[in-house]
C-alpha cells in the first residue's frame, strides 16, 4: 500500500488508534436570582492496556508488507524514540494463499530522514507476490498472542480510461492545478476503491476521503477530481487539495474488498471527527482476529502518470 519510506510516517497516526473516551461537561446553573454555586471537578483517566497494532497489506505484482508496533496511551507524548520502541521484533508471520505459503522475515530501512523502520517481507529468493483474484489469510504470533485475518485482492473493476488537469477556477495561485479522471465502473454493485498520489516520486499517500463504493455510480462512466494525497501528520492548510504546474504526478486506483473499505472508511471518519463536539463515536471495523488494532488489506492497484506541463 504505502512505499517503505512512507511507513515511518503511517506508524505515527496508525499507531494510535484507541478507544475514545466520551465525558459529560459539568455547568454550573444560577438556580437562584442572587446565589450561585461552582465545583471544579477532576477526571483522572487510567492508562490503556497496550495492544498490537498491525497494518499488514499484499498488492497485485508484490509481496506482503506487515509492520507490528505496540499501541500508545491517549496522551502520550510521540516522539522518535517512543516510535522507536513502539516496534514489535521477532514475531512469527505466515501469510498463506491455498497450498502457496511463505513465513515473512524481519527486515529494516533507513528512510530519507535517517529513522530505521523495522516490517516484515518475504525471505531473500522468494517468489511470493499478490495476485488478482486471490484470497489470503495471514497468521501473527507475537507477545504471546495470535492474530489471524484474511483478505482478497479483488479483480480490477474500476478501469482509468483518461487523465488529466485544469486550471483551478478562481485560485489566489495561478499555479494552482487539479487532477482529473475519466473512469468506468463494471457493472454489478459491491466494487470499491481507495486512491493514492504520489508528487515527483513521492510516497505514496491517501486522500482526505480514499475510499468510495459504486452505490451511485454503478455501472457508469463518470468524471471526478484526484484530491492531492496528504500526510496525516501535518496540519491541512488552505490549497493543500490542489497540485502545481510542473509537478509529476502518478495517481494509484485501487480495489479493494468490503473489509478494507469498512476499515479505511470508519478510521476516515474517527480522524475527520477528532474536535468535533457535534459528532458521534464511531467504532474503527478491523478484519483481525485477536486483541489487536489495524487490519490485513488487499490491493489490486493500477497506476497512472501525468506531467502538469
Amino acid at each position: 500500500m504505502y512505499s517503505i519510506n512512507s511507513l515511518y510516517d503511517s506508524l505515527k497516526y496508525f499507531s494510535t488508534i484507541l478507544k475514545r473516551v466520551l465525558c459529560p461537561v459539568p455547568c454550573a446553573l444560577c438556580l437562584f436570582a442572587f446565589s450561585s454555586c461552582e465545583k471544579d471537578i477532576s477526571i483522572k483517566l487510567e492508562p490503556s492496556a497496550a495492544s498490537i497494532v498491525v497494518e499488514a497489506t499484499i498488492e497485485n505484482g508484490k509481496p506482503p508488507l506487515v509492520t507490528l508496533s505496540k499501541s500508545l496511551d491517549y496522551f502520550s507524548k510521540i516522539d522518535t524514540t517512543v516510535l522507536y520502541s513502539s516496534f514489535v521484533h521477532k514475531a512469527t508471520i505466515l501469510i498463506s494463499e491455498g497450498l502457496n505459503k511463505v513465513t515473512l522475515q524481519e527486515d529494516s530501512i533507513v528512510n530519507g530522514a535517517g529513522n530505521k523502520i523495522f516490517f516484515y517481507t518475504i525471505p531473500k529468493g522468494s517468489t511470493f507476490v499478490g495476485a488478482l483474484n486471490k484470497s489470503y489469510s495471514m497468521q501473527i504470533i507475537a507477545a504471546g498472542q495470535t492474530i489471524t485475518a484474511n483478505t482478497t485482492i479483488p479483480d480490477a473493476t474500476r478501469r482509468i480510461d483518461s487523465l488529466w488537469w485544469e486550471k483551478v477556477a478562481l485560485a489566489k495561485d495561478t499555479n494552482s492545478a487539479r487532477v482529473v479522471i475519466r473512469a468506468t465502473d463494471k457493472p454489478g454493485l459491491g466494487d470499491c476503491i481507495r486512491f493514492f498520489t504520489s508528487i515527483n516520486k513521492g510516497p505514496f499517500l491517501p486522500g482526505f476521503n480514499s475510499v468510495f463504493d459504486d452505490m451511485i455510480i454503478d455501472g457508469t462512466t463518470y468524471t471526478v477530481a484526484v484530491d492531492k494525497g496528504f500526510d496525516k501528520n501535518q496540519p491541512i492548510k488552505p490549497g493543500d487539495a490542489f497540485y502545481v504546474k510542473g509537478d509529476t504526478v502518478t495517481v494509484k486506483l485501487c480495489n479493494i474488498d468490503r473489509a478494507t473499505y469498512d476499515f479505511w472508511r470508519t478510521f476516515e471518519f474517527n480522524f475527520q471527527a477528532i474536535g468535533n463536539p457535534f459528532s458521534g463515536p464511531t467504532k474503527i471495523l478491523s478484519n483481525l482476529n485477536g486483541n489487536a488494532i489495524g487490519y490485513f488489506g488487499g490491493y489490486a492497484a493500477q497506476y497512472r502518470i501525468l506531467i502538469l506541463k
